[in-house]
């Protein structure tokens, strides 16, 4: 398939949330988004999204800087995304080097990546995974991510009744706080829950064994990022064969680095965020990989509709026996854009078998919290 680009596009959105959502590392206080639209000489458009969490001006510039980055494809000719990614890749390497930019340049790319993803699926008339290579699927399970350390027993039961099994607590704040909180998750929700850990790089290594240890006895499926994903190699090797919990992570790391991480032994989870980098040109081929060497693919998703969407069909095309991280507080930017089309039935759910994502952004529906551009 050659795809000729015409038109590439980026939107930054704002949504107020009522409340803040605390992870180690910081204070959510709204929920940006950036999408991405690239649209080809026969007026087929597909969607992607970049990630923008951070800092909290994140957003504006990883959308801009998208929309500059794109200009660069304008009127070129590939056989497929991964061409394009590949050559924008290459393109842009110096000017990484020359601003220090590495991840907002990588964050840009990957919500260009999605895009010209999405738009290859529904020019083939296909859902993204079919696309991706996976012959078939129909559902994926599902875990509840982001439960604050403020009594998140009473955030967790509301979604078990809503269809949840599964359930991410944030660890960080204290080793009392920590297994306070898993004490009252296990005992609110009972035996046949699924209950993970995501420590947001915040611990040492002694507390990460000892944290570790003390949280087993709650039947923990993994523990997230424990250490800062720069701490040398020895100590993450010491935590994993400390660890009574097997490790999960890859959301913070990229490329050369994901790759290792997904052919060693240090973790069975392997989390790469899709919008952080690689999209799916550099990610899918790391992925298969690792779960043909017995890791379990579950991608991380903290963003908008499109991130979500995205990570489904990529699950559904890599298999396993992972989990997609969904996030069930209030966010427009999800709602909006992804409607009732994964509704969530005994911890699962369908994959779309419409072409592409299987959703299409309303920019009407989302005007009112548009920063940028401005509107007209």
């Amino acid at each position: 398939m050659t795809i000729r680009i015409a038109k590439v596009e980026a939107f930054a959105y704002r949504v107020p949330i009522a409340s803040p959502i605390k992870v180690a590392f910081g204070t959510f206080r709204d929920r940006p988004f950036v999408l991405v639209r690239v649209t080809d000489t026969e007026g087929v458009e597909g969607w992607g999204e970049a990630w923008c969490n951070w800092p909290s001006v994140g957003a504006e510039h990883r959308a801009r800087l998208a929309a500059d980055l794109g200009e660069r494809l304008i009127g070129r000719e590939f056989a497929g995304p991964e061409e394009a990614f590949r050559t924008l890749t290459s393109d842009l390497e110096v000017l990484v080097l020359q601003t220090g930019e590495v991840g907002p340049i990588a964050q840009a790319l990957a919500g260009i990546d999605i895009a010209m993803w999405d738009l290859a699926a529904r020019r083939q008339g296909v859902p993204l995974y079919r696309a991706l290579g996976r012959s078939h699927a129909t559902s994926v399970p599902v875990y509840v991510t982001g439960l604050n350390p403020d009594e998140p027993e009473t955030f967790a039961l509301p979604r078990q009744a809503e269809g949840h099994r599964a359930f991410k607590l944030k660890l960080g704040f204290g080793r009392d706080l920590d297994l306070r909180n898993l004490a009252a998750l296990r005992s609110a929700l009972g035996p046949s829950a699924t209950l993970m850990t995501d420590a947001n790089q915040a611990l040492s290594l002694e507390a990460a064994i000892e944290l570790s240890q003390a949280a087993a006895r709650h039947d923990i499926m993994w523990l997230e990022e424990p250490l800062r994903v720069d701490a040398p190699p020895a100590d993450w090797t010491a935590l994993a064969a400390a660890s009574p919990i097997p490790l999960a992570g890859g959301e913070n790391l990229r490329g050369e680095e994901l790759a290792a991480a997904a052919a060693g032994d240090v973790f069975k989870f392997i989390q790469p965020d899709l919008t952080k980098w690689g999209g799916l040109s550099g990610n899918i081929p790391i992925l298969r990989g690792a779960v043909e060497r017995g890791r379990v693919f579950c991608p991380h998703v903290f963003g908008g509709g499109i991130a979500l969407m995205v990570s489904l069909h990529a699950l559904a095309a890599i298999g396993g026996e992972g989990l997609l991280e969904f996030d069930c507080h209030p966010n427009a930017g999800r709602e909006i854009v992804v409607g009732d089309v994964v509704p969530v039935t005994e911890g699962r759910v369908p994959v779309p078998q419409t072409p592409g994502l299987g959703v299409t952004p309303d920019l009407a529906a989302l005007a009112r919290y548009r920063t940028w551009p401005a509107l007209p």
